[in-house]
C-alpha cells in the first residue's frame, strides 16, 4: 500500500513561484514513475507533469518551460516547482503513482494553489 501526502500550496501572486512537495511511504518509491495532475474548479482533472524511476521527465504543454518535476529518492519525495505562475494555473494538485504489482492507482489528497493578486 502506498500513501502519498502533498504539501506546499497556498495563494501567490502572478509570476510568482511555488513549490509543492509529495512525501510517499509505503512502497518502492524509486521504482515508481511519478506523476502530478490538477483539477482546476470546473473542469476535469489533466496532466501536468511525469518524472520516470530514472529521472526522465515529460511535461505538458500548458506548463511547459514554467514547472520542473524533480525527485530524492533518498527522501522518498517528488516536487514540483512552478515558476512564472498564471492565474490559470489555479487548481487542485494531486501527486499521483501507478504500481503493476497489483495494478493499483494511489492519489494524494491534493493540495490547493491558489494565483491571484
Amino acid at each position: 500500500q502506498v500513501q502519498l501526502v502533498e504539501s506546499g500550496g497556498g495563494l501567490v501572486q502572478p509570476g510568482g513561484p511555488l513549490r509543492l512537495t509529495c512525501a510517499a511511504s509505503g512502497g518502492a518509491f524509486s521504482s515508481y514513475r511519478m506523476n502530478w495532475f490538477r483539477r482546476a474548479p470546473g473542469k476535469e482533472r489533466e496532466f501536468v507533469a511525469t518524472i520516470t524511476s530514472s529521472g526522465s521527465t515529460y511535461y505538458a504543454d500548458s506548463v511547459k518551460g514554467r514547472f520542473t518535476i524533480s525527485r530524492d529518492n533518498a527522501k522518498n519525495t517528488v516536487y514540483l516547482q512552478m515558476n512564472s505562475l498564471k492565474p490559470d494555473d489555479t487548481a487542485v494538485y494531486y501527486c499521483h503513482t501507478h504500481t503493476s504489482y497489483p495494478p493499483m492507482d494511489y492519489w494524494g489528497q491534493g493540495t490547493q494553489v491558489t494565483v491571484s493578486s
